[in-house]
């Protein structure tokens, strides 16, 4: 059968997603209120249905051996996609044109946003689902850059202010820059091994006597200060704090999640083609290098900031930070559990994997704190001396939540601890699998970083969460009513406590399954040496 028609037969998921983004589309435009009011259902529905069409398809043999890393992160991004989906449900119906459009005697779908905004959200996580299946440069390539589009658009639609507008295009410069930054990596190796699918290059790799070519490690450094920029990872994480500050609050919460998803994935199929049996040296220092930058100069500037969403941000890096030491650690044979009764032991000292977990917590936590975010409304003195209400919020504003929504409170609490690492918590069973796999690959300098940052970090997470608690009450707050922010925060929350628990141990299974080496498979290929039989001639001593 045609290998191409092969893939395209494991791409089920990513049609239906992008089937639902033109029917979000259409719905968006339609001329009666009731359709138009049903496109964040037909985004719903449509998630709904790609992550039972994930969970039915066959797992495919990958080139890099990485066999169920396809599945897991699809339904990471749909899970994920569908909380986020909750959270920014009402962002593009809020705009000053879309209520003016809306009013109007007959609607103007000029003015109309809604179908839009929905149709990017799916076509951004189809971007993530893309990029966890590449098996070739040029798709991930692609792949990548379907992820990141939309969200200069869902930035720039996302509030009436100026300061969206001024993020969307600080977002857009320096994501094209990244862009140029990896496709050129990509180009170069390509050019060090003749082939830009996934397998081939690995062959191309493996086939080179001194180790990879001196062309091939300028590719994978090139390549991966790129994919920084989708992680807001040093020294491509200056845009981070201006980008989420500008954005709706739910936009945000997109941000610091999806494209940090794709990101990751891209890391471990790129570092994949090199291998970390062991990494070769230049590319295991730089990874260092920046995991612990990222995380101290993360923790460091959170610590100084008074804008939450900003402080927030700097979080965002500093956990990227976390998630590269674990990219770091890798995997090697002998730390890669073969046994299903010792499979959640062996994952422990598994890098790859631990990433894949720590993934899903962080992103529980982060869209928890942020939908309680995206509930307060603030105001705040304009230059011309009087208030104007938007969603900036700072110390001030969350100060006494406990006593005006204690719902609310005590979510932004559990997404608190959770971040920094308290158990019983998936943020502490993150931590734990992060360090376990620095230690059992000889990085323990690593497993100390993790550990002084999370001291640092406690700073201005365990700020927020007394300030919620204990500090003196705004009255120029108040809080949307939004019963889908207030649910997907709740879930978040729940999800906090199970993964941390006995809920992590099918989850850590899943995330070592998906990065298990395909070991079989290549030494069946190995011929058989003839047993020396009576009737053989013996070598004479």
């Amino acid at each position: 059968m045609n290998p191409f028609l092969d893939k395209l037969a494991t791409l089920w998921p990513e049609m239906i997603m992008l089937t639902g983004a033109v029917l979000c589309l259409v719905t968006g435009l339609a001329p009666q209120l009731s359709w138009r009011k049903a496109t964040p259902w037909v985004a719903g529905v449509t998630m709904a249905v790609a992550w039972i069409a994930t969970l039915l398809s066959p797992v495919e043999s990958h080139p890099l051996g990485f066999g169920g890393i396809v599945p897991y992160v699809k339904c990471l991004a749909l899970a994920m996609g569908l909380l986020l989906l909750m959270v920014n449900v009402g962002v593009p119906e809020r705009l000053r044109q879309s209520l003016s459009s809306e009013s109007a005697a007959k609607f103007n779908p000029g003015d109309a946003v809604r179908g839009e905004f929905y149709s990017f959200f799916l076509l951004s996580i189809t971007g993530v689902m893309l990029t966890a299946g590449a098996t070739d440069l040029v798709w991930l390539f692609l792949a990548l850059e379907l992820t990141s589009l939309p969200t200069y658009v869902m930035i720039a639609t996302s509030r009436d202010r100026l300061a969206a507008q001024e993020s969307a295009i600080k977002y857009f410069f320096l994501g094209a820059l990244s862009a140029a930054v990896f496709l050129y990596g990509f180009a170069l190796i390509y050019g060090a091994t003749g082939f830009t699918e996934f397998g081939q290059i690995a062959e191309a790799v493996a086939a080179m006597e001194r180790g990879p070519s001196s062309l091939m490690i300028l590719g994978m450094v090139l390549a991966i200060l790129g994919l920084c920029f989708k992680i807001a990872a040093v020294p491509m994480h200056v845009y981070a704090a201006d980008v989420y500050e500008g954005a709706a609050t739910p936009v945000t919460a997109f941000l610091a999640v999806v494209p940090k998803t794709a990101g990751f994935a891209a890391l471990i199929l790129v570092i994949g083609l090199v291998g970390w049996n062991p990494l070769p040296e230049p590319i295991a220092y730089l990874l260092v290098g920046i995991a612990v930058l990222t995380m101290t100069v993360g923790n460091v500037l959170a610590f100084i900031q008074t804008n939450i969403k900003r402080v927030l941000a700097y979080s965002s890096i500093a956990h990227s930070g976390y998630l590269l030491v674990g990219l770091v650690a890798g995997f090697t044979t002998e730390n890669v559990a073969t046994s299903s009764e010792n499979v959640v032991g062996g994952a422990m000292g598994n890098g790859v994997s631990a990433v894949l977990f720590y993934l899903l917590a962080y992103g529980m936590a982060t869209v928890g704190s942020f939908a309680v975010l995206a509930c307060i409304r603030a105001k705040h003195p304009t230059i011309e001396g009087g208030d104007t209400e938007h969603d900036t919020i700072t110390y001030d504003d969350i100060a006494g939540l406990w006593w005006k929504n204690p719902v609310l409170a005590g979510i932004m609490l559990v997404a608190m601890l959770s971040l920094v690492g308290m158990p019983p918590l998936a943020g502490f069973v993150g931590k734990v699998y992060l360090i376990g796999a620095t230690f059992t690959a000889d990085y323990w300098p690593l497993a100390v970083a993790i550990v002084i940052n999370s001291a640092i970090s406690a700073g201005y997470y365990l700020r927020i969460a007394m300030t919620c608690f204990f500090g003196q009450t705004n009255e120029k707050v108040h809080y949307l009513k939004a019963p889908t922010l207030t649910v997907s925060a709740a879930i978040t929350t729940a999800a906090a406590f199970a993964l941390g628990g006995y809920a992590a141990n099918g989850i850590i299974t899943k995330s070592h399954d998906a990065v298990v080496p395909q070991s079989a498979p290549a030494e069946a290929h190995v011929e058989p040496q003839p047993e020396i039989t009576e009737t053989q001639p013996q070598t004479p001593a």
